[in-house]
């Protein structure tokens, strides 16, 4: 997924042979690589400049992410425009998206994944970025965060940090730039367990279930929810807040395979967790006939969800008429 995403934002990734290790570095790119941290520390004029270069740098040549590994400063010192300011108003928005975006091209170095998670300001200043600058910016922020997140540890490390909260009521906004990353980064995010309830408390049920609703990403967002879907609360919002119809129509109209094992994953929870939703699946059953077809036609693994489902369901009415 990170190799798609990179190659279709012009990035060149590392040959996976190579990833991580020093590539050769000339003198003349050092001293111009450390020419413009120090820019960095200097006036706007001279801020704005250097972390263009370097966006630029860090894009076109792995050897330029690799130097950001080899200096403890390098990071901190990237970061000096936007950590100095007091306010996010204090920051020009091409600064901050340049300096966001060299972030993002550095997080692509395997090598750099932790260092840069772990260095004190990233996270936090993602997070900033996630609420203001460009779209372009916040987009890039969380194509970061999702780039990063291919760690364990750093799911773990930005999920503690409260970046999933600013990534959802972006996710919220709908701006169709930022989606996909945000998305990624989501589900990227909540492969852990502590992270999913973190995502729920932050409201990403309702947040998802209105943009499937609205037909906005569903592929990517059924994955989301699916994954949510272990969680007791959120199983509970899903009921709350119209979810089962939504999924049986999904069901009923997709062509998508993948989604409609999705959907019918989340609704054998809803069905295990809360009788008052079987009514409206035997109505479907009855009228349409859709659970018992996925029985039939569906993926091995929707094939087992929908005959559990129908399993109970028939269990409920021979038990009502004994």
């Amino acid at each position: 997924m990170i190799s798609q995403w990179c190659k279709s934002q012009g990035i060149e990734l590392l040959n996976p042979v190579m990833d991580g290790k020093e590539e050769g570095v000339t003198e003349a790119e050092r001293d111009r690589f450390f020419s413009l941290l120090d820019k960095l520390c200097a006036g706007l004029p001279q801020q704005k400049e250097a972390a263009k270069e370097l966006r630029m740098l860090t894009k076109k040549m792995p050897s330029f992410r690799a130097l950001f590994g080899e200096s403890v400063d390098a990071i901190p010192q990237l970061l000096t425009p936007l950590s100095g300011s007091k306010s996010e108003s204090c920051v020009h928005p091409d600064l901050q998206e340049d300096v966001i975006t060299t972030l993002l091209n550095l997080s692509i170095h395997d090598s750099n994944k932790k260092l840069v998670a772990e260095t004190a300001m990233v996270i936090p200043l993602l997070m900033e970025a996630l609420r203001s600058g460009t779209i372009e910016t916040r987009s890039n922020a969380a194509a970061t965060l999702f780039t990063l997140s291919a760690l364990d540890s750093n799911k773990a490390l930005i999920g503690k940090s409260g970046a999933l909260k600013p990534l959802i009521d972006l996710l919220d906004e709908g701006h169709p730039l930022a989606m996909k990353d945000v998305a990624s980064a989501i589900f990227n995010l909540c492969i852990i367990h502590e992270n999913k309830a973190r995502a729920v408390r932050d409201s990403a049920v309702s947040v998802i279930l209105k943009k499937i609703m609205d037909g906005v990403l569903v592929d990517e967002l059924l994955a989301i929810l699916a994954m949510l879907s272990t969680h007791q609360r959120a199983i509970e919002e899903i009921g709350e807040l119209g979810g089962v119809p939504c999924l049986l129509r999904i069901i009923r109209e997709s062509t998508c395979e993948r989604n409609k094992e999705n959907c019918i994953a989340i609704l054998h929870t809803v069905c295990l967790n809360d009788r008052t939703k079987w009514k409206a699946l035997r109505e479907e059953e009855s009228t349409h006939g859709t659970i018992s077809k996925l029985a039939q036609d569906g993926t091995s693994r929707a094939k087992r969800k929908a005959n559990a489902i129908l399993e109970r369901l028939r269990r409920a009415v021979n038990i009502t008429h004994t």
